[in-house]
């Protein structure tokens, strides 16, 4: 179902439970990666909408390449990698964006007038599409919840949310984004009520790297996916490496 996606890779990840439960009761499975005195806490999302399943096989091979960090890394990382946000879309026949209760988990996040602009967002700008409904109310969903619970315990530096199919480049927050990682071009296509970037990157002041993968039923190949992760680490380095919080342990 994953693409480029060997039994091997997963066995690799080592992940673990992460304490929650998705609405039908799959567990959420994430791994932490951390550097000897990590300086800096980023915080990787895969398969928030689980059709887009190329995003989770990103973080896989992602989570691989955090275990031997670049030598040249001004702080070290302590990462903490999701690789399917929404497992009850990804298993789902066909796969499905939205949850089990058919909530767009990117949409449910407490952005400020979420109550008065969501709803208005879905029915006016989406046409009340069914794959992009936003909930009765913010962190309806057990998901969404838990992500929120990660960004105040983890306290992430930096956000990197994975999706596709538009291969494009977005970010939300305050700093100077990256211009490009691989082949994919910053085009900051917009903020959208209870969205990640616009709740963490706006709201929040964290910055969220969006990542849109070209396919999400086709694998990124393993040169893009290692041009993409040596791309975020140099701008890792340009922009976060001398002016974050040490960490706290």
């Amino acid at each position: 179902m994953v693409p480029n996606l060997k039994p091997s890779l997963c066995e690799s990840a080592k992940l673990e439970d992460m304490q929650a439960r998705s609405v039908q009761g799959r567990v959420l499975w994430g791994r932490d990666v951390q550097a000897e005195d990590a300086q800096l806490r980023v915080l990787v999302i895969g398969g928030i909408h689980g059709d887009e399943m190329s995003s989770s096989a990103l973080v896989f091979h992602w989570i691989a390449l955090a275990q031997t960090p670049p030598a040249d890394m001004p702080k070290p990382i302590h990462w903490r990698f999701i690789p399917s946000l929404n497992p009850d879309g990804l298993f789902s026949r066909p796969p499905k964006r939205v949850n089990a209760r058919g909530v767009d988990l990117n949409r449910n996040f407490p952005t400020p007038n979420w109550s008065r602009d969501a709803k208005v967002y879905w029915e006016s700008r989406t046409r009340k599409d069914p794959r992009r409904w936003p909930g009765v109310k913010p962190l309806s969903e057990p998901e969404s919840k838990f992500l929120h619970e990660q960004m105040d315990s983890f306290k992430p530096n930096l956000i990197v949310s994975v999706h596709a199919p538009y291969g494009v480049l977005d970010f939300d927050g305050p700093m100077v984004p990256p211009s490009k990682l691989g082949r994919l071009f910053l085009d900051q296509v917009g903020i959208f009520p209870g969205s990640l970037g616009n709740y963490g990157g706006v709201h929040k002041g964290v910055p969220v790297v969006t990542i849109e993968l070209p396919s999400a039923a086709k694998a990124a190949t393993d040169k893009e996916t290692n041009q993409m992760w040596l791309d975020l680490m140099r701008w890792i380095t340009e922009r976060l490496g001398t002016n974050a919080k040490v960490a706290t342990q």
